[in-house]
């Protein structure tokens, strides 16, 4: 089982999205049958089955172990990773485009990048994952407070600068063995707990 499967084709990205066989795929963090299964979300084990089949059609699920229990031949089977992502590859037709918004204090553009880095990064997984070998990869994650909307653009630009003037540094061109990296930095306001339904109440400003 693979910590995480970007999903990149659109009927299986339907089939995980559909509440049941979601909760199928929650349960099969560990081995079981239908039959197991059947008994944990109360269906009959006909019906799970069915479910399990698209599941294992869309590559979602796999057969670990068949066993016999009785006149029954038993199939074992585990969903193929612990978590999954679904790739705006697999709405090709709306995915968002970066090269269309292109403004670094756009929230759309914000989320056309993100979209991008799920895309590549999903797909260069598959990559390495197939070659057994580590994907090569840096994140930061962390929150700051800001004690105004000044502080918080003083910030921004000097945090733009000091990236350009590393990128300036460390980019070499002419380098016959040199790969290409993608580097896309982002801030954006932390969700605000809610205790009702309302939407949460952010600026809108950059």
């Amino acid at each position: 089982m693979q910590d995480v499967v970007v999903i990149e084709d659109a009927a299986a990205a339907a089939a995980s999205l559909d509440p049941l066989r979601a909760r199928l795929l929650r349960e099969l963090a560990t081995p079981s049958s239908a039959s197991g299964l059947a008994a944990k979300v109360g269906l009959p084990r006909q019906k799970v089955n069915y479910h399990l089949r698209s599941l294992e059609e869309h590559g979602l699920v796999e057969l670990v172990e068949e066993r016999r229990k009785g006149n029954v031949m038993e199939r074992v089977v585990q969903a193929t990773a612990a978590a999954y992502v679904i790739s705006p590859v697999a709405l090709a037709a709306v995915q968002p485009d970066p090269g269309r918004f292109r403004d670094r204090f756009s929230a759309y553009w914000l989320l056309a990048l993100a979209s991008r880095m799920v895309q590549e990064v999903g797909r260069l997984l598959v990559g390495a994952t197939a070659e057994k070998r580590q994907l090569a990869t840096f994140a930061i994650d962390g929150e700051i407070t800001f004690a105004s909307a000044a502080a918080r653009a003083a910030f921004a630009e000097e945090l733009g600068a000091e990236v350009a003037r590393l990128a300036t540094k460390y980019h070499d061109a002419a380098s016959p063995g040199g790969r290409k990296h993608r580097l896309v930095v982002a801030l954006h306001p932390s969700l605000k707990e809610s205790t009702d339904n309302a939407a949460p109440n952010e600026e809108i400003q950059p």
